[in-house]
């Protein structure tokens, strides 16, 4: 059996006067069983490789571009490519690969694609909801309250790799 894997992108951006932390990009999801649930909930923009993609940034900048409805920088500012965050496991296993790159978007024009499922459940009718239904900025100890637990790791890594360090990939 294949390792299930995502790919996703990790927007930020600095503050304007230079000072202060940086803000990062979150996506909660779409859907009724996350109607209620927030802290721990959001995600970076993410998603699972078509069967012949193999460059997994591209992979990363598509389903941004999907979840989002607004496409992230393909490069750094300086046209460097995207900062390498490693990968994670999540709890069902899944392998997660994601990249950082500086930008900026406003939230409120942030459009998801839809996905559709029996709702309410054994109801037979289908309704269509946004795979993530906002995005929102977040500094990084906000960040690390909304995230799933296991992708609070690519906070950790960029923020060491700005500062000068690695991180821990």
């Amino acid at each position: 059996m294949a390792i299930r894997q995502s790919a996703g992108i990790l927007l930020f951006r600095r503050p304007p006067s230079g000072d202060g932390e940086v803000e990062l990009l979150l996506g909660h999801p779409g859907g009724p069983f996350f109607a209620k649930r927030d802290e721990g909930h959001w995600t970076i923009p993410k998603g699972e490789p078509d069967a012949l993609e193999d460059d997994l940034v591209a992979v990363g900048q598509r389903e941004f571009a999907e979840e989002v409805g607004l496409s992230a920088p393909a490069t750094q500012p300086d046209g460097s490519p995207p900062i390498p965050l490693g990968t994670i496991v999540q709890k069902g296993g899944k392998l997660v690969h994601a990249w950082a790159i500086e930008g900026d978007l406003d939230p409120a024009a942030a459009v998801s694609n839809e996905f559709e499922m029996e709702w309410p459940p054994r109801s037979g009718r289908r309704q269509a909801f946004p795979e993530m239904d906002r995005v929102a900025w977040f500094g990084p100890g906000e960040a690390r309250r909304r995230l799933k637990p296991t992708q609070v790791p690519f906070v950790d890594r960029l923020l060491a790799i700005l500062a000068g360090g690695h991180g821990d990939t």
